[in-house]
């Protein structure tokens, strides 16, 4: 069975809206402009891309990655692997020739059964509706966290609001940087 994998940069209040920057956001970059860059509290970001199996994200994480990504030097290990978006409206002919192996699956169902096949973890970056729904129909089993030292207020938030029963956690890994970013790494109870 795979393991699937959330990882986000968060801030405090549970913000993941526009970390790199996006129009139409008034925080915006974030991730950059309100934090000193340390290097080393970015560096599970390379461990993932050499430990992933597969790439997943959302409609619309997908269609902001997909223009940009492919062609970046830094994300080069994600170019090869496979990637599955999933999306209930994305159609095939709109997928991007040049990122590699890409599936659509259009269902949490489709989800379960990818888990259920061999291969290394499954890693979902972005996709904020993507992680409420695979949060709620617990599919997520490890949350990588970047949590920045702001409160942002507004904005996407990393975690759904519904109501359920508790979801508890192990924290496996954990680090705090000089910047005061922490990095969290929780394992699903299941």
């Amino acid at each position: 069975m795979r393991t699937l994998i959330s990882t986000a940069f968060v801030s405090l209040d549970g913000v993941v809206e526009a970390p790199g920057g996006e129009p139409g956001y008034r925080n915006s970059g974030w991730t950059f402009k309100d934090v000193e860059f340390l290097p080393e509290a970015y560096d599970i970001k390379e461990r993932e891309q050499r430990e992933a199996g597969a790439l997943m994200m959302g409609r619309a994480s997908y269609e902001a990655f997909s223009p940009v990504w492919p062609g970046m030097a830094e994300f080069a290990d994600y170019k090869v692997m496979p990637k599955y978006v999933v999306s209930t409206t994305l159609s095939e002919d709109s997928l991007v020739p040049d990122w590699g192996d890409i599936t659509i699956l259009r269902s949490l169902d489709d989800v379960a059964a990818l888990k259920e096949t061999e291969g290394g973890p499954i890693i979902i970056h972005g996709s904020a509706a993507l992680n409420h729904s695979l949060s709620d129909a617990g599919l997520i089993d490890r949350y990588h966290l970047l949590v920045f030292p702001l409160l942002l207020g507004a904005g996407k938030r990393l975690f759904s609001d519904t109501d359920k029963d508790t979801q508890k956690l192990k924290l496996v890994e954990h680090e705090a940087y000089a910047n005061g970013i922490q990095k969290n790494v929780f394992d699903v109870v299941h």
